[in-house]
């Protein structure tokens, strides 16, 4: 039998209420932050600064020296398995750019391309706090592909979705490949000090319930079984935003250990359907973070009341707001203490 865990984060995720609920934001280390943006200079580009162990774990670690979260997440990206898959990768002001994947025979791992970020993790956790916890993540299989298959971001996700339905068995062997390779990065990152890891299915929102259970509930399955395998200790949290009603199917069917859910998601729903099967985390609007003051009090008031009677952790629906003033971050801060 395992010891109980000590951190406040890792205590949640195991099913534990708590009076105050531990805190971290999704893109917490990023452009809102003015270190970010210096530190953010000392790299070629932004793929050279997730490869970067010390400059990867300076941004890590930047936004816990000025908020003190309950964790931090580590400063990396959902592209790098593209990258070690043996795609180009590269990023300009709208987005990333890859060239279009039309098939998945040559994708091979070279998983060497991993160890900036498992080198990256190992200095985080020996540099953080004793009571903040270490996140490590991947993008979950369908969101990934869809990056290789649009070729980037889309709006109406063609490309990737009209391959799946004309050739199930071909866009299956591509989910094959990218949820082995995923397997892998997140387990690097936990043997390397990782305490959690979060899938991030950014476009499960986009599919159909029929899709959804093959693409997103399937691999998301997969990928839970192969790390508790390995390493039953370290919890897995899902997160597939704009899922909707089908938030429901993926807390039941994934065997994931915690659920975050967007800013869409209401939040008796949230309470009544999806609390009362594993630990919960979410959703402030990123909007309200930027605009603070009593709207933000407000919205983290309404937020406790309503999670605050089970196992929660506090979060954003999304990303922080490059435009986000970091001061607000600094209200949330006081607010949750």
């Amino acid at each position: 039998m395992t010891d109980k865990p000590a951190k406040k984060l890792l205590r949640v995720l195991a099913g534990e209420t708590v009076a105050k609920p531990p805190w971290w934001l999704m893109r917490q280390a990023g452009r809102y932050l003015p270190e970010y943006r210096a530190l953010r200079l000392r790299a070629e580009d932004f793929v050279g600064l997730c490869l970067n162990p010390a400059l990867a774990a300076e941004a890590t670690l930047q936004p816990i020296r000025r908020f003190g979260m309950d964790a931090a997440i580590l400063f990396s990206d959902i592209l790098l398995v593209p990258l070690a898959l043996g795609r180009t990768v590269g990023f300009r002001g709208d987005g990333p750019t890859l060239e279009p994947l039309d098939d998945a025979t040559g994708l091979r791992l070279d998983a060497a391309r991993f160890d900036p970020v498992f080198e990256a993790a190992a200095r985080c956790r020996a540099l953080l706090p004793g009571d903040t916890a270490l996140i490590g993540f991947a993008g979950a299989p369908w969101t990934v592909a869809t990056y290789l298959v649009e070729g980037g971001s889309s709006r109406d996700f063609a490309r990737v979705k009209s391959w799946a339905y004309r050739d199930p068995a071909g866009f299956a062997a591509l989910l094959d490949v990218v949820t082995e390779a995923t397997i892998a990065f997140l387990a690097g990152q936990i043997a390397a000090g990782a305490e959690a890891v979060q899938l991030f299915d950014s476009w499960a929102g986009v599919l159909a319930e029929s899709e959804f259970e093959r693409w997103v509930i399937a691999p998301t399955r997969r990928i839970a079984a192969a790390v508790k395998a390995r390493f039953p200790d370290c919890p897995v949290i899902g997160f597939p935003r704009g899922a909707g009603l089908l938030y429901e199917r993926y807390a039941a069917e994934t065997g994931v250990d915690a659920l975050g859910f967007d800013t869409a998601v209401p939040l008796g729903f949230a309470r009544d359907r999806l609390q009362t099967r594993l630990p919960v985390q979410g959703n402030l609007d990123p909007a309200a973070l930027v605009a603070g003051g009593d709207a933000l009090r407000r919205a983290v008031a309404r937020l406790r009341e309503t999670l605050g009677g089970g196992p929660y952790v506090f979060n954003l629906g999304h990303g922080v707001l490059p435009q986000t003033p970091p001061e607000h971050v600094e209200l949330l801060a006081r607010l949750l203490a």
